[in-house]
C-alpha cells in the first residue's frame, strides 16, 4: 500500500480541521433526566461526574485531532419532544442524531 502524499496529508488535515463534531452535553440535574428516561441506561456511566470526566477527555482528544469539538447541552424535554415527532426511543443513536441535527441546523442558519 502506498503512502499518502504531502497534498493527500495536508488536504485530509484540513477536512479534519474544518469538521465540526457534536459533543452531547448535560448539566448534573439533565443527565439524571436522560438517563432515567433512557431505554439504554447501561450505556451511561453510573455517575455525572464519571460522565464529566470522560465527556472532557473525549472533547479534549477530537480537539487535539483537528475537530472542532462543540459541547451540545442537551434539553431533556426538547430530545424526548424529538424523538416522539421522528418515532424515536431515548437512546445512544437517537440521541447523538438528536445532536447532529441541532448542530447543523445551528451552524448554517
Amino acid at each position: 500500500m502506498r503512502k499518502p502524499s504531502l497534498l493527500e496529508r495536508l488536504r485530509a488535515k484540513k477536512r479534519i480541521q474544518s469538521m465540526i463534531v457534536g459533543v452531547t452535553w448535560y448539566t448534573a440535574e439533565t443527565w439524571a433526566q436522560v438517563k432515567t428516561a433512557a431505554v439504554d441506561p447501561e450505556r451511561f456511566e453510573n455517575s455525572f461526574s464519571e460522565w464529566e470526566t470522560m465527556a472532557v477527555s473525549t472533547r479534549r482528544e477530537l480537539q487535539r485531532s483537528g475537530a472542532r469539538a462543540l459541547e451540545f447541552y442537551i434539553i431533556p424535554q426538547e430530545l424526548f419532544d424529538w424523538c416522539a415527532l421522528n418515532s424515536k426511543v431515548n437512546n445512544a443513536e437517537s440521541r447523538a442524531e438528536f445532536v447532529s441535527e441541532k448542530l447543523t441546523v445551528a451552524h448554517n442558519s
